[in-house]
């Protein structure tokens, strides 16, 4: 199965470029985030004229959450387990069954600034992302989280960490709460497979031409549960991708793993 997550920034603005990158790439399941629209605007009949299912959640022009698969999608939740601890309708994940594998599309807040209410609210959704995981699925079991965490697992994980003293996104509170994921019996897809590689950025600022010049960050993951770690056959970052006219400022990361072993 070839899994695919991008940070599309703009569906409405991207979707031939995204249409053309899935008829080159045929992934299995693409997971997309910040799709920037409303469930009614969501633009299915494209993915559908592909071969794909498509689920999506968004409730206005911000953030939003999409899965589109050629592999089935089943048990599909738009929201935490315990919607009591909801997003504040911001549409930020989103869950379902592809192909026997459970995989959640996440668009983790920002957090702005270190010490911000946004920050703390960040620090909190990752904690419900974890309560939710532990809920409806076991570390057995095969399920992946995908998407923009909007954190740098290390300091490798920048192009130069001095230039992110006291920012968001490198911060040890935030590192902590992925590492929990990860100690609750996930692990990260590209490291497994480039455990000594740097530069493996998966975004890049539009501005300063950061993305010539290397100026990136490796914040959009692929976590998966071991069962599927002992399938991984392939994980990388389609650089390919942010470039030519108007690109997201994030590329996809691709990986796959191979079922009938």
């Amino acid at each position: 199965m070839k899994i695919a997550t991008w940070n599309v920034n703009s569906l409405r603005a991207r979707l031939g470029r995204v249409t053309e990158w899935i008829e080159l790439h045929q992934p299995d399941v693409l997971l997309m985030q910040e799709t920037k629209c409303k469930d009614a605007a969501f633009p299915a009949e494209a993915f559908q004229s592909l071969g794909y299912e498509t689920a999506h959640h968004g409730i206005s022009q911000w953030n939003g959450v999409a899965i589109v698969s050629r592999v089935g999608l089943t048990d599909i939740r738009s929201a935490f387990f315990d919607e009591q601890i909801d997003e504040v309708g911001e549409a930020r994940v989103i869950s379902a069954t592809c192909g026997g594998v459970r995989l959640y599309s996440v668009y983790v807040p920002n957090g702005r600034t270190v010490g911000s209410e946004h920050y703390e609210r960040k620090l909190l959704w990752l904690d419900h992302l974890l309560a939710d995981l532990a809920a409806s699925c076991k570390p057995e079991d095969r399920v992946g989280i995908f998407g923009d965490f909007n954190v740098a697992p290390e300091d490798r994980d920048v192009w130069d960490i001095a230039q992110f003293d006291g920012a968001t996104h490198v911060t040890e509170a935030e590192r902590a709460a992925v590492t929990r994921l990860c100690e609750w019996g996930l692990r990260d897809a590209v490291r497994l497979l480039h455990p000594d590689e740097d530069a493996l950025y998966s975004w890049w600022d539009y501005r300063s031409g950061s993305f010539h010049r290397g100026w990136g960050m490796r914040i959009d993951l692929g976590l998966i549960s071991v069962p599927l770690c002992e399938r991984l056959t392939f994980a990388a970052v389609d650089r390919e991708a942010r470039r030519g006219p108007s690109p997201s400022d994030h590329a996809p990361l691709v990986i796959e793993v191979d079922l009938a072993r």
